[in-house]
């Protein structure tokens, strides 16, 4: 027993040997920063006691670290008043420290006592202080966006965004009162997705789309994430959103059509087309890619009917004069040879121009129009021509 209490007897005074020397380097921290200078020794000093696992949940050393860090930040932005030479990224990084710092000591505020009761003694004077501090995460992290530093951009984007889910703001009601938030979270999606991080450039689509100014390139970042996640479900979704927020984007409508006619679902394909048709009944995309699809469907009539059309509004397109020729073709072969003779050469006649124009204009697609040409000067008897061809073929 006597040993016993002479070991706890040595343990108390060790424990209070620490408790002292702990109170000292905080009455230490304080006089630093009273002085007006050497600020960051005071936060070197805070950081070293929290290496001690016993101190991590003194709420003292928390205080002083925020009051230290703080006062750094006022120091650079005297000097930045005065018009010295300043270090920016100190700057930001200096205020993201600070978030970070408050909402430490405030989720240790807010463990209750031993009776169970939470009694808040820093939470409300911190959360007005750090309101003042809080535009500077957003304009860090606009700061990193032109630098093309995505990482930071986006962590000081989530810093910004993450305070309206923090208790130490929730009488600030963030995410109805900041009109930024919106914004915060679109940039936070395009530096996901200039990460090719798809986790990252999804995190905050539906904050983003608050951002309707942005909301185009909102919903293409979030197509391509889903795409890279292979999830097709939502990756057309994304597609379908954004090309009915804007059918003449360059990016939705092929995508769109893509998406379908990869997996052969060319009924949906023609539908996106005649959709996006009745907004631009001129669009000569969206009347190629409803030609393409009405030949894969076998609605060679139709297929031939928007061709032509087609041509018209432009004489130069080459693949519009392939689809009508292919389309002429495939007519005939429905077509029976021993009732319909007159009609088969008549369509072979009318095939032929297309394909010769096809061949004018996309003269390195021979595969494509030289077993076409073959095929419609041996039916039309136009020995000259189909010699022509089938040396081309042989060779």
């Amino acid at each position: 027993m006597k040993v016993l209490r002479i070991i706890l007897t040595i343990g108390c005074i060790f424990l209070s040997v620490i408790c002292v020397a702990q109170r000292r380097q905080i009455g230490d921290a304080r006089t630093i920063l009273k002085s007006g200078k050497n600020f960051d020794k005071a936060e070197q000093m805070m950081t070293e006691l929290l290496k001690d696992s016993a101190n991590l949940e003194n709420l003292r050393i928390y205080d002083v670290w925020l009051e230290a860090v703080e006062k750094q930040y006022g120091q650079l932005n005297e000097q930045m008043y005065k018009k010295e030479k300043v270090d920016t990224v100190k700057l930001f990084i200096l205020t993201k420290r600070m978030f970070t710092v408050a909402e430490r000591l405030d989720s240790l505020d807010m463990i209750p006592d031993k009776k169970g009761k939470v009694n808040l003694q820093y939470r409300k004077n911190n959360s007005e202080r750090l309101m003042t501090y809080r535009p500077n995460l957003f304009f860090g992290g606009a700061y990193y966006v032109r630098k093309s530093d995505f990482n930071k951009a986006f962590d000081f984007f989530e810093t910004y965004i993450d305070c309206a889910q923090q208790p130490l703001f929730e009488t600030q009601d963030l995410m109805n009162t900041d009109a930024r938030m919106g914004e915060s979270a679109y940039w936070a999606s395009y530096s996901g997705y200039r990460l090719n991080d798809p986790v990252k450039t999804l995190r905050y689509l539906e904050l983003a789309r608050r951002d309707s100014a942005k909301l185009e390139s909102t919903l293409q970042y979030a197509a391509e994430a889903w795409h890279m996640l292979k999830d097709d479900t939502q990756y057309q979704a994304m597609l379908w959103e954004g090309f009915r927020l804007n059918p003449l984007s360059a990016y939705f409508f092929p995508r769109l059509i893509d998406s379908y006619t990869a997996r052969g679902n060319y009924e949906q394909a023609l539908g996106v087309a005649n959709e996006a048709i009745r907004t631009d009944s001129l669009n000569q995309l969206f009347l190629f890619a409803k030609s393409t699809m009405q030949l894969n469907l076998r609605q060679y009539a139709e297929c031939l009917k928007t061709s032509e059309q087609l041509i018209n509004l432009n004489s130069e397109m080459a693949d519009a004069y392939y689809n009508a020729g292919t389309a002429c073709l495939n007519i005939v072969l429905n077509m029976d040879s021993r009732k319909h003779k007159k009609q088969i050469k008549r369509m072979y006649q009318r095939a032929l121009p297309y394909m010769e124009a096809y061949r004018r204009l996309a003269p390195q697609e021979k595969d494509r129009w030289a077993p076409a040409l073959y095929r419609i000067y041996f039916n039309l008897n136009m020995g000259k021509q189909f010699d022509e061809i089938d040396k081309l073929l042989k060779g």
